[in-house]
């Protein structure tokens, strides 16, 4: 059982996106991960994922989730463990794990759901397994709008990783 103190026992972002994989959670990987696995020299700490709202895919998240013991990231100590009302609206959820922290987010910015970045995602190759991630230019339109500090100063990083991106492949 979490102890409420909000910090995971150890860090290991991949065990995260891993067992997400395995636990069968259909997700498009977001955030400062997604950026990073599409070789932007930045930095994160936690994993974002936004996520498919089928009961199906809602039922096998909250499972990983318990499987990971996830509670809410709060000011407090108060431990409260997930709900599958915490992942079934159109909020965001941020969750301490023993694994790290993880936010589970049903829409990101401008509103855009599951099915409104799916078209805009590739997929990477992850220790044997298969990540959506959202893909660089759409991480770069988004960041764009952003007030977030720390998204203002990622963006000339995001942009010249797809500007290196393009050129290493129109030079192929």
């Amino acid at each position: 059982m979490p102890t409420g103190s909000g910090e995971p026992t150890s860090v290991n972002l991949g065990a995260i996106l891993e067992g997400l994989i395995e636990a069968g959670v259909d997700f498009i990987l977001v955030g400062g991960l997604a950026a990073v696995v599409q070789g932007a020299p930045v930095t994160t700490m936690d994993v974002d994922i936004v996520h498919n709202q089928s009961p199906e895919n809602i039922a096998k998240l909250l499972a990983f989730l318990k499987s990971i013991d996830a509670f809410h990231r709060r000011p407090d100590d108060k431990v409260i463990e997930p709900q599958e009302g915490d992942i079934s609206g159109m909020g965001h959820a941020l969750f301490t794990t023993r694994l790290g922290p993880l936010d589970v987010l049903a829409v990101i910015e401008e509103g855009r759901a599951y099915e409104d970045l799916i078209e805009h995602t590739v997929e990477i190759e992850f220790r044997n397994h298969t990540v959506r991630v959202l893909d660089l230019k759409m991480l770069i339109q988004l960041k764009r709008t952003s007030t977030d500090p720390k998204d203002i100063q990622r963006l000339p990083v995001l942009e010249e990783t797809l500007r290196q991106l393009k050129e290493e492949y129109d030079s192929e």
